[in-house]
C-alpha cells in the first residue's frame, strides 16, 4: 500500500507539473541547478518529473562527486564562497543564459572542525557571499529560486562523521541568514528543509543524505513548487 501511495503521488505531482504549463509559450523555460550533494542525489527525479515541461539543467562531472560526496568537487557546488566564484567564471560565458538558477548551498559552509570547532564559512561571509550570488544574477537577468537546506540531526551525524562535525544549531541560523536575504532581494524560496524534515529522521541513509524513496519525494515537491513559480 505504501508503494501505490508513492507511485500515484509521483503521477499526480507530474500531471500537475504539466498541467501548470499548459498556458505558458512552448518554448520551455531554462532552468539551471547548483546545489550540493543533496542536489545530486533527487537531481535524476527532478530531471524526470520536469521533463516536457522545463530544459533542466546542473552543474555536471564525469561521475567525480559521487566518489565521495562530502568532498565538494565537480558536480558538487560546495560552500557558498565556491558557488560564488564558480558562477562569476560560468557567467563570463555570454552563451550561459538560463532564464532560471535553482540555487542551494549551505551544508558545506556549516562544516566544523571536530577539534578547533572553527566554522568553514563565517555567518558574516555566509551573508555576503548570498547576496553577491544574488546581485550577479539579477544583473545578468537570470532570476534566482533558492532551496532552503536540509536537516542535521547532531547526535546522527556526529556518530557518523569523523572528518568534520555539524550542528543543527547552525544550519537554523544560515536557513534563517538565507530567508532574510531571499526577503530583501524579493527571491522565491522552495521549503526542502520543511517538506524533508516532515518525512522523519528514519529517511537518513547517512549522516546527512537520504533514502531512495525520500530523494524522488524531494524531486516531486521541488518539480511542483518550481513549476508553480514560473508560472506564477
Amino acid at each position: 500500500m505504501k508503494k501505490i501511495r508513492f507511485k500515484c503521488l509521483q503521477i499526480a505531482l507530474i500531471l500537475f507539473t504539466g498541467a501548470a504549463f499548459l498556458s505558458l509559450t512552448r518554448d520551455l523555460p531554462a532552468v539551471f541547478l547548483i546545489g550540493d550533494s543533496i542536489s545530486i542525489q533527487y537531481g535524476p527525479y527532478l530531471t524526470q518529473y520536469t521533463d516536457g515541461v522545463i530544459r533542466l539543467s546542473r552543474k555536471e562531472d564525469d561521475g567525480k562527486a559521487l566518489k565521495n560526496l562530502d568532498v565538494p568537487t565537480g558536480a558538487n557546488g560546495g560552500d557558498s564562497r565556491m558557488v560564488l566564484e564558480y558562477l562569476k567564471s560560468k557567467l563570463g560565458d555570454t552563451a550561459f543564459r538560463p532564464d532560471y538558477i535553482l540555487l542551494n548551498c549551505g551544508l558545506h559552509d556549516i562544516k566544523r572542525d571536530p577539534v578547533s570547532r572553527k566554522i568553514q564559512v563565517t555567518e558574516t561571509g555566509y551573508r555576503s557571499n548570498l547576496s553577491a550570488i544574488m546581485s550577479l544574477l539579477k544583473e545578468k537577468g537570470i532570476k534566482p529560486i533558492w532551496i532552503r537546506t536540509t536537516a542535521v540531526v547532531d547526535t546522527i551525524h556526529n556518530s557518523r562523521s569523523g572528518a568534520f562535525k555539524r550542528y543543527a544549531e547552525d544550519l537554523a541560523r544560515y536557513n534563517a541568514i538565507a530567508d532574510q536575504v531571499c526577503r530583501e532581494n524579493n527571491i522565491p524560496a522552495i521549503d526542502l528543509y520543511g517538506f524533508t524534515f516532515r518525512l522523519g529522521i528514519a529517511q537518513f541513509t547517512d549522516h546527512v543524505h537520504y533514502k531512495e524513496e525520500a530523494r524522488a519525494l524531494q524531486a516531486a515537491y521541488i518539480a511542483g513548487q518550481l513549476t508553480q513559480l514560473i508560472k506564477e
